[in-house]
Parts: C-alpha cells; structure tokens; sequence
C-alpha cells in the first residue's frame, strides 16, 4: 500500500463505496419483497429466464473457443505472431 499513487487510492475508495451502497440497497431490496408470493407462472418465467441464459452464455463460449482453435481470430490480433514468421 506504500506505492500507491493518489489515483489508485481514490479508485479504491469509489470501488468500495459502490461496493457497500450496492450491499446495502440489495439488502433493502431483499427486505422490500419479504411477504410476495410467486405464484407458478412466475417461477415458470424464472426458469425459462435461467435456461436460455445459460444457453446463450455456453453458446457464446463455445463459438469463441472454436473460433480461437480454427484460426478465423488470428486475422484481428496484429500483434500476434504468425507461424510462418516464427520460422
């Protein structure tokens, strides 16, 4: 903590208070909608919700990792080595 500049002290401040107000407006929230009932379309919403955002998210990183491994992102990374330059 001796090297820090004035900058990164400040972040760290602003980091930590966001981090508290966010803790602390969570818990009001959690405490607002203490007597609500969800009733079965609301939990069928909520898990239709869940599902295709893991279907999405595992989507994405599947498409991401395939394109990594067949090459077709070597084209927007300049400063990556190409082989036939490490010869």
């Amino acid at each position: 903590m001796k090297n820090m500049s004035a900058g990164q002290v400040a972040l760290l401040v602003a980091l930590g208070a966001m981090l508290i107000l966010t803790g602390v407006w969570g818990f009001s929230v959690w405490g607002a909608g203490a007597g609500v009932e969800m009733d079965k379309h609301g939990w069928i919403a909520l898990g239709l919700g869940a599902f295709f955002s893991l279907l999405v998210g595992c989507g994405l990183m599947a498409l991401m990792f395939f394109s990594s491994r067949s090459g077709h992102d070597d084209v927007a990374d300049p400063f990556r080595r190409r082989d036939s330059e490490d010869r």
